[in-house]
């Protein structure tokens, strides 16, 4: 599908992405956080949307630096969504970006009309990235454990570096699927960057601590939980968070990881269609 790409510039340095394809506005965030946008493999399930997506800061070409904060998260996407005139948007929020969804929500109700929330991390203690973590170790294919323990040994010696980081992340890849002995390859193009990554993290466990559990009740608009049966975040984490938003719904998807659209095609279109069919989802003028 031909892209558009764009750029945004902010007071804290420029935010750029790519928009895509025609109809409702969708507004897609990435994981990580500090990882590289790939809205493109989201490929098939966003067909029939003008979905607009973007490289969050911390890895070029967005700005290489913070502040890493959710503020500063949520400022960026309400920057991207004014330029490029979007109103009042779904939201495709995944992993960390589905955490990012929720703050978005709340901070500014009038730019959300519905949020899909694919296999976030849930609103307490630490979001289960512990277990999550803990899974992905048991999960780690042969020879991986030795090269982890390598980069952390490094890490050990002179702080973390983003090559480290993202080997880190390549090694722990497989682990994100169901069945890792099938997962398909990492994108050789897919960066991480430890500064963004270290300093967004410490800002989702400030707002976890300060409650942030009772804030998402606020949520007022349809929202769905797409959550991977076979993910290493725990699918209880997905449900206690939907527990709490009156307007919630979940879907767990069989036999799917951490990115359940790849091993179960059609899951995120699905939802995305009864996010429309519940909000009506009206189209925006291209920019």
């Amino acid at each position: 599908m031909p892209e558009t790409p764009f750029e945004v510039n902010t007071d804290k340095g420029p935010i750029t992405g790519r928009e895509s394809g025609q109809g409702p506005a969708l507004l897609f965030l990435h994981g990580g956080p500090g990882l590289s946008d790939y809205g493109d493999m989201l490929g098939p399930e966003v067909v029939g949307w003008r979905m607009v997506h973007y490289q969050q800061r911390g890895l070029a070409p967005s700005a290489l630096d913070g502040p890493f904060t959710v503020e500063q998260h949520v400022a960026d996407a309400v920057a991207v969504l004014e330029a490029r005139s979007a109103g009042r948007v779904t939201v495709l929020g995944h992993s960390w970006g589905a955490h990012l969804a929720m703050q978005l929500a709340l901070a500014h109700p009038e730019r959300t009309a519905g949020l899909v929330l694919i296999d976030g991390p849930g609103v307490t203690g630490d979001g289960g990235l512990a277990d999550m973590g803990g899974a992905l170790a048991a999960r780690l294919l042969p020879g991986a454990a030795e090269r982890l323990e390598q980069a952390a040994a490094r890490m050990a010696d002179h702080g973390p570096a983003d090559a480290d980081v993202t080997e880190q992340t390549a090694l722990l890849w497989p682990g994100y699927f169901a069945d890792p002995l099938a997962a398909p390859p990492w994108p050789p193009s897919m960066r991480v960057s430890a500064a963004a990554y270290a300093g967004t993290m410490a800002s989702v466990f400030e707002h976890l601590a300060a409650g942030f559990a009772e804030s998402v009740a606020a949520i007022n608009v349809p929202v769905i939980f797409v959550l991977g049966a076979q993910s290493p975040m725990p699918v209880s984490q997905g449900e206690q968070a939907a527990a709490r938003i009156p307007s919630a719904q979940v879907r767990v998807i069989p036999a799917a990881g951490h990115l359940p659209w790849l091993e179960h095609p059609g899951c995120v279109a699905d939802a995305l269609a009864s996010i429309q069919a519940l909000t009506g989802a009206p189209e925006t003028p291209a920019a």
